[in-house]
């Protein structure tokens, strides 16, 4: 087979950053970069959204010697408004005759045919992600197992603790709600296990992570004979698009309100399954006022200088907290407590976050491995309703 000429424009490396070993096919291909390509990259890196991905793309260029990168030599004499156009003319200045430009641009596709540069698409793409996405709380088969990790056997999901390994073929039943799916399950034995401190939770919307996080932390704190824990924080980075909270009335809950109606309303559904009338001022009321003694609800900001004890405590969208206030809040945490950190990497709302550099993959990316700390990807085939399932499976 002919060796090839392949010149990679900017959303190729972006799309997929091992697009350059993918092209090159070993030795078979060469692989050239624009200079214009590389000054695009340069801007795009100061973007808190892939600022992640260009920074692995250029990582993907460094690590391979046989890219040829053209001279800027050329490059910096054009004065071209449009980056693909000062591409389009790199190509057919410092390009062999034979180069192929590899692009998922159409309208750079229109351009390259006008100048009769051949053009392909690049199809095989890989989004980039996170670490609480990669490790699923699943090992393959014949994979050494991690601390606190499932292996499917026959079938069957295996739990490796500290007791050693575990058939899982029994489904919980906490606080009267009862697993949708196999993981949703596997999230209960996790959150339930006496030897694990701080489980993390990564799952798109509607898998329930917070319902069954707030159903196993009423299960231990109401429920469990031992009584060892004595209250319920609910906490949560507020990040700020109306009105800012300082200026909402009334005290902390009530300007908490509109960042967590959502928690109010899965513990009304708990409450209404099965009484948990010791979490309300007065259960009989028909406007429900939490108990602070037994259930009280923080912003972030607000945990700083506290400490936590003999408590269930939840982190709700996690993924919006930066590394410094994760590593403030769990060291927060002191004796007898139990936390579970909730989130998606995919759903960052901080404008100063990204996939990669958030609070819940920071937590999966350095706590992983260790004896009392757990991780699950929570999937499966049922979620909040119809509506989700269907934007889930169309993945809208």
């Amino acid at each position: 087979m002919a060796q090839k000429n392949f010149v990679l424009d900017t959303n190729v490396l972006l799309e997929n950053p091992k697009s350059i070993a993918a092209l090159r096919n070993g030795q078979e291909n060469i692989i050239h970069i624009p200079y214009t390509v590389l000054s695009e990259l340069d801007k795009l890196k100061k973007d808190s959204r892939i600022g992640h991905v260009v920074s692995q793309a250029v990582r993907a260029i460094l690590q391979d010697d046989q890219v040829n990168v053209f001279p800027p030599d050329f490059a910096i004499t054009l004065d071209d408004e449009w980056m693909d156009d000062r591409i389009l003319k790199e190509i057919m200045h410092m390009a062999p005759e034979d180069a192929i430009l590899v692009t998922n641009d159409r309208i750079l596709q229109i351009k390259a045919k006008v100048y009769g540069i051949p053009c392909e698409e690049y199809r095989d793409s890989d989004p980039f992600r996170s670490e609480s996405q990669m490790f699923t709380g699943f090992v393959e088969e014949g994979e050494e197992p991690q601390a606190n990790c499932f292996q499917w056997e026959n079938g069957v999901p295996i739990f490796h603790g500290q007791d050693g390994p575990k058939a899982i073929s029994y489904q919980h039943e906490v606080w009267g709600v009862k697993p949708r799916s196999i993981y949703q399950n596997l999230a209960l034995e996790l959150m339930l296990n006496a030897d694990i401190d701080l489980m993390s939770i990564q799952s798109e919307a509607g898998y329930g992570k917070t319902f069954l996080a707030l159903a196993a932390a009423l299960y231990l704190v109401l429920e469990r004979k031992d009584n060892s824990y004595r209250k319920i924080y609910l906490v949560k980075p507020v990040v700020e698009i109306g009105a800012k909270m300082g200026y909402l009335p009334g005290d902390i809950e009530e300007k908490m309100l509109p960042y967590i109606k959502y928690v109010q309303d899965l513990l009304i559904k708990l409450h209404d399954s099965r009484p948990a009338n010791r979490i309300y001022v007065d259960p009989a009321a028909d406007n429900l006022k939490l108990n602070p003694k037994k259930f009280e609800i923080q912003p972030v900001a607000f945990i700083r200088g506290m400490n936590i004890e003999n408590a269930v405590v939840i982190v709700d969208e996690m993924q919006n907290l930066s590394r410094s206030e994760t590593r403030a809040l769990l060291t927060r945490m002191g004796e007898n407590v139990k936390c579970f950190c909730l989130g998606d990497t995919r759903q960052v709302d901080n404008p100063y976050l990204n996939e990669s550099n958030n609070g819940l993959n920071w937590t999966v990316k350095k706590l992983r491995g260790y004896r009392n700390y757990a991780h699950m990807v929570l999937k499966g085939d049922r979620s909040r309703g119809p509506i989700t399932d269907m934007v889930l499976k169309s993945k809208l």
